[in-house]
């Protein structure tokens, strides 16, 4: 009987580990190098490919490791350009990546995930009625940002300019591999892009957006806020009975005055829920303790969830009302809505 060895992801190993594997069976370190190029770089999905490597090493490779590349599962293109990719995992579990494109803009920017599900149940969030399975791997962070690029640059000739990890999951929740995924992706031994060009959304963890700013990083980080008093925000976001906006405003606070980098809330607007005058001043007093930009998103339905979109003409008020705070306002209209590829819509449907 043959017997089955299991095979560790080889991506899963530190440049470090990969040089000590690598000598303890015999192998020059230089060669380690060599398959990180291969793995991260050139983004190898199979050692075979790797044709700098001796047979011997190939072979050796083969035996004691696999690489847990994602693959595409399905690709839908919706009438305004927008691209939404199902991959699939090494563990067929699947995710969803959408590439956003504005080419008057110049602006080319994926939509990450980086968990399977989501554990938060936000009540007007596809991904949130999902369970969470498990979080992504830094690999299948990156490899959505590389596949999505390609895409991007086979269908409009450009290169990304932006990646935001708002797809499905809670970033701060797969805290590690978030953070691995950013060192991946713009160390020089991966994608060398700028962390300038990257935001993380959260809905909300206030210790680990301190631990973000303790952890000195140089991404722009945005809040899903959708309701600027408690009593709303607990009832649409359960994460906010136990990180609620005083403690939030805090948390942020502190990131600002550490890091200095870009704070901005994302601001779903309901019909007759939160898109009141009052409800924008409660949003301009949290909009006061230190910089921030607000983008106002337009809601997209659904299903089995009762909100609406609210009426343009209660937008443009409510931003109006926030400009002459002398707040940064952006409104939003979502794009990919016909193939469920817009804000919270991510919930891999067929």
């Amino acid at each position: 009987m043959t017997e089955i060895i299991e095979k560790a992801d080889i991506r899963k190993c530190s440049l470090e580990e990969l040089k000590n594997i690598l000598v303890e069976s015999g192998e020059p370190a230089f060669r380690a190098k060599q398959i990180y190029e291969w793995l991260w770089k050139k983004n190898a999905a199979s050692f075979d490919h790797m044709t700098n490597l001796s047979k011997e090493l190939r072979i050796y490779l083969n035996e004691h490791f696999e690489i847990r590349a994602i693959s595409l599962d399905k690709f839908q293109k919706s009438n305004d350009g927008t691209i939404k990719s199902r991959f699939r995992l090494f563990d067929a579990h699947m995710i969803e990546a959408v590439l956003i494109p504005v080419p008057s803009d110049n602006r080319f920017t994926v939509c990450v995930s980086s968990q399977v599900g989501c554990s938060l149940t936000c009540k007007f969030c596809a991904t949130g009625q999902m369970k969470r399975m498990r979080n992504l791997e830094p690999g299948e962070i990156y490899d959505q940002v590389v596949k999505v690029n390609n895409q991007s640059l086979e269908t409009f000739g450009h290169p990304l300019t932006n990646i935001v990890y708002m797809g499905m999951g809670e970033p701060l929740l797969a805290y590690k591999n978030v953070m691995e995924s950013v060192d991946l992706i713009t160390g020089a031994h991966g994608l060398n892009m700028s962390p300038r060009r990257i935001t993380v959304s959260t809905a909300g963890i206030a210790k680990m957006i301190v631990k973000l700013a303790d952890d000195g990083v140089k991404f722009n980080l945005a809040l899903s806020l959708h309701a600027a008093d408690d009593v709303k925000r607990n009832e649409i976001m359960p994460i906010n009975e136990t990180n609620t906006l005083e403690v939030l405003m805090d948390a942020l606070e502190y990131f600002y005055n550490k890091t200095r980098n870009r704070i901005s809330y994302e601001y779903i607007s309901f019909k007759n829920f939160n898109d009141s005058i009052e409800d924008a001043k409660n949003l301009a007093k949290l909009c006061k303790r230190f910089p921030v930009k607000v983008n106002i998103i337009e809601y997209n339905p659904i299903d089995g969830v009762e909100f609406v979109k609210s009426d343009e003409d209660a937008v443009d008020q409510f931003a109006s009302f926030l400009r002459k705070q002398d707040i940064m306002v952006t409104i939003r209209r979502s794009r990919g809505k016909d193939i469920d590829a817009a804000c919270g819509q991510l919930a891999n449907k067929d």
